[in-house]
């Protein structure tokens, strides 16, 4: 059995499939790092405080709790590849190196990641250890769609687009199997949101770039921004404080207060309102991005927490669209562990 681990800075989501991809069980651990050293245990629904103030730590709860299964091997969710990591791989002293080495492109999420990896080796050095990557899934882009216009120094220090969410979309084509639409357009909606030009099952365009701050408007990021208004952000607030503002406090939340989409259609105030059109509009407008990018649609296809959950949010992106004529449209289950047991499946054999 595969436990697939997705480590953040102050959380460990743990969940373990069987042979046939089935999750059997699974574990949350939130509050991890908290200065009390108190975090909180969720197995089957039932919550716990308990002691962990590392992720080394938390890793011992983790597998304490789901210490009834027998764990063969271990997958981790890795937000950054890079252009070297592309595909899912057995972690070795080489890999993890790439990985570390990829920290300055994904400084908020590879580093938990890594101590995710390093405090299984030290707690469970006799399991093989796997990665899947975000990024891994848009590696198929022509140089034209990744290519920023900057000089060749610039590019070669590794500034231009990446793209994300490349789990969920590989779990999508997986969902669809040989019945994929040849030009398909994928959104997945959710706090973070992104959309995806998927050409024979392969990515063509995204619309998040060096970063997952670009493209759609977002639960708290702003999404597309003029580099112009960043430099003058920065230079009225500096560099840390921009970077908080235009990830954490912008989005549907700069616009609204909230970036909880439910609060927001159930509100009839102005700046609800707006921040629902301004969402639905812009991912509208980054479509017809992709659209280009396929040379045209057959089908649309939502998942992610509220791609898959607001048929409002849906049928408005689809009104915007509608001049496109009858396009089908999916719902699809976001399915991200399974596809990292997948890849671990495959790696293996």
């Amino acid at each position: 059995m595969i436990l697939v681990l997705n480590t953040g800075s102050s959380s460990i989501k743990a969940a373990i499939f069987d042979g046939t991809l089935t999750e059997i069980a699974g574990a949350t651990l939130t509050g991890l790092g908290d200065a009390d050293g108190d975090a909180v245990l969720s197995v089957t629904g039932q919550k716990q405080t308990v002691a962990a103030h590392d992720h080394g730590a938390g890793i011992a709860v983790i597998l304490d709790a789901l210490s009834g299964h027998e764990i063969t091997a271990v997958a981790h969710r890795v937000v950054h590849g890079g252009t070297k990591l592309t595909a899912p791989t057995r972690l070795t002293d080489a890999a993890i190196a790439t990985i570390e080495a990829n920290v300055p492109l994904a400084p908020l999420h590879n580093p938990p990641a890594l101590a995710g990896i390093h405090a299984m080796a030290t707690v469970r050095p006799d399991l093989p250890q796997f990665a899947s990557f975000d990024t891994a899934f848009h590696a198929t882009q022509p140089d034209l769609a990744t290519t920023y216009a900057l000089p060749k120094a610039q590019r070669d220090a590794g500034i231009r687009r990446y793209g994300f969410h490349g789990l969920s979309y590989a779990s999508m084509v997986d969902h669809f199997g040989a019945g994929i639409p040849k030009r398909l357009l994928a959104l997945h909606l959710g706090n973070g949101a992104s959309l995806c030009a998927i050409l024979d099952g392969k990515s063509v365009a995204t619309s998040m770039g060096y970063s997952p701050l670009e493209g759609l408007t977002m639960g708290t990021r702003t999404g597309c921004i003029d580099g112009m208004a960043v430099l003058r952000i920065a230079e009225e607030i500096g560099i840390d404080a921009a970077g908080t503002l235009l990830n954490k406090q912008s989005g549907l939340k700069g616009l609204a207060g909230t970036n909880d989409m439910r609060d927001l259609l159930a509100s009839d105030g102005t700046d609800a309102q707006f921040a629902v059109d301004h969402f639905c509009y812009w991912a509208a407008r980054h479509a017809g991005s992709a659209i280009v990018a396929m040379g045209g649609i057959d089908a649309v296809a939502f998942t992610g927490g509220i791609g898959e959950n607001s048929a409002p949010i849906r049928d408005r992106i689809m009104a915007h669209l509608s001049f496109l004529g009858d396009v089908p449209f999916h719902t699809v289950e976001a399915r991200e562990e399974r596809q990292i047991a997948q890849d671990a499946m495959q790696v293996t054999t």
